[in-house]
């Protein structure tokens, strides 16, 4: 798989092709700063004066690398694949080099960063199900009202989360028919490619 740019990407990660392997490092070193801890424009101004070129150019630079830091590690490319995506971008051999070594030895960094900035959702712990069925009352002496009584547990972290539901059997099979298609469609290639993506 290989990253997609869009154009505004690409003009950022222009301006990466004419830098020194040392000044390359040094934004790869900045770029990885800003992921961890976030951006301090301070360091842009810095780094301009010392390029004798605009903010903005080094904002972009920098922003650029940061992108395709997160997207390789996020997609965990391989080596091969983000090496091809580099070479869309037009950079020399000893830029992909060194872009190359800078991803390898950070991507799981990287990746470990982004799964702390994702959501956790609550998930499944335990179901407890109960079927009432009410024969009669006062004034239906013959009737059947079946119910479906769940307990519901979810845990967030270690907090557990207890929720009470009540169905009648007909939305029950409902519910389990949508589910069972939902699983079913997880089983096809399209939902495998999104999925791949996703994480």
């Amino acid at each position: 798989m290989l990253l997609v740019y869009e154009d505004s990407h690409k003009e950022h990660l222009s301006f990466l092709t004419d830098l020194e392997t040392e000044v390359l490092k040094e934004f790869g070193r900045i770029s990885l700063n800003f992921i961890r801890k976030g951006i301090n424009p301070k360091i842009f101004q810095g780094a301009a004066q010392k390029l004798g070129v605009p903010v903005e150019t080094v904002q972009h630079g920098v922003e650029g690398l940061m992108y395709l830091l997160i997207e390789g590690s996020r997609f965990l490319l391989n080596e091969v694949d983000f090496q091809d995506s580099l070479m869309t971008l037009g950079f020399s051999e000893e830029t992909r080099s060194t872009l190359l070594e800078l991803y390898l030895e950070h991507r799981r960094e990287v990746r470990q960063i982004l799964d702390d900035m994702s959501l956790d959702l609550p998930h499944y712990h335990n179901l407890e199900w109960r079927f009432d069925v009410q024969l009669a009352s006062r004034s239906l002496r013959h009737q059947v009202a079946p119910l479906v009584l769940l307990k519901l547990q979810t845990k967030d972290d270690e907090a557990k989360k207890t929720t009470l539901l009540q169905t009648d059997p007909v939305n029950l099979v409902h519910v389990t028919h949508v589910l069972e298609e939902a699983l079913q469609e997880m089983k096809s290639g399209y939902f495998r490619r999104i999925a791949r993506n996703i994480k």
